[in-house]
């Protein structure tokens, strides 16, 4: 008896086997079964860690209950922060947020990168559609776009336009802007959004591009005077402020965006658990509530659909940065 109990274990073993070998996905049925770190490429207060914040908060009740654990880890242009995802093992455990900066901008300015965008990363779901506003002093005497632009044709050169960082959304942005518009203006980047709003205010600089989520509240009491969105229609949360399209340049458009993204190689049913449970977050009311004051809007969308939005970005800006000559060292 002892011997015949000694042959069953290992025949219980190899039909469990057996089993895990013909559905494989009941091996992975309880993802996720322990914390999943959210690696943000930009420091604590960034309009990126604004949004990855909020999406831990839902995103966690949609994943069995799982903690989401925001780690921020901001340098290197977005690559110190996105390097730890591209080299993670692709199990779902380590995720990141990307903005449009990090997967779409960047990567065109940068020499050398220690990944490949299209090859290291897996898309997973867009989390937010956002614009750029385009900002002057509370008393500037621009009171409009063309107002902006006919100044600056008068005066090609002089005037001066900030922005968060080189290599930014409002960056390239604004190099789109100027291009498409006919005009010239020096570019003056800061280390972070807050300090170029400060000089924007104050009048140091004539204007500004700087993502809505950023600069809402300072349009919303009057600190800034608001010209523009970037879109290509108006911001819910801003119905009276026209595009710049709208507003003097035609065919203008340069919309923001952040995505959620994990490493190459993830097994399908573990992305689509996760691409589900972004989508139902984007549903619950600290979303909407959050994206109804600061103006912009919610992502969703199949994993496929956030890759093309990255490969598309990818081309327009390589352009835009090409013509302006931008660089990061």
């Amino acid at each position: 008896m002892p011997f015949v109990r000694a042959m069953r274990l290992p025949l219980v073993a190899l039909l469990a086997a057996c089993t895990l070998a013909v559905w494989p996905d009941a091996a992975r049925a309880e993802y996720p079964d322990k914390p999943i770190r959210l690696i943000v490429p930009q420091a604590a207060g960034s309009a990126t860690d604004t949004v990855a914040r909020i999406l831990a908060a839902e995103l966690g009740p949609q994943l069995n209950n799982q903690t989401i654990v925001v780690e921020n880890r901001p340098g290197g242009a977005f690559t110190i922060g996105l390097d730890i995802v591209a080299k993670a093992a692709p199990d779902g455990y380590t995720l990141g947020v990307g903005p449009i900066g990090a997967l779409s901008i960047s990567p065109n300015m940068l020499a050398k990168m220690p990944y490949d965008i299209e090859r290291d990363f897996q898309p997973i779901a867009l989390i937010a559609r956002g614009h750029l506003l385009l900002a002057v002093a509370p008393n500037s005497p621009y009171k409009s776009v063309k107002d902006l632009i006919d100044d600056a044709k008068r005066n090609p050169g002089k005037l001066t336009n900030a922005s968060s960082a080189s290599g930014s959304p409002g960056h390239v942005g604004a190099e789109l802007f100027k291009y498409m518009a006919g005009i010239e203006a020096v570019h003056v980047p800061y280390r972070g959004g807050a300090s170029a709003i400060t000089d924007l205010i104050a009048g140091r600089v004539t204007f500004m591009f700087e993502s809505l989520n950023s600069i809402s509240p300072h349009a919303r009491t009057g600190q800034v005077r608001a010209l523009g969105v970037s879109g290509e229609h108006r911001s819910a949360g801003f119905p009276d402020i026209p595009t710049v399209a709208e507003a003097g340049v035609p065919g203008y458009a340069a919309p923001t965006w952040s995505g959620l993204i994990g490493p190459a190689g993830m097994p399908r049913p573990v992305l689509d658990k996760l691409n589900a449970a972004v989508n139902l977050a984007l549903q619950t009311n600290a979303f909407k509530e959050r994206f109804a004051v600061i103006g912009d809007e919610l992502g969703g969308g199949t994993p496929e659909d956030f890759g093309k939005t990255i490969k598309d970005d990818l081309a327009k800006w390589k352009d835009v940065v090409q013509r302006s000559g931008a660089k990061l060292e």
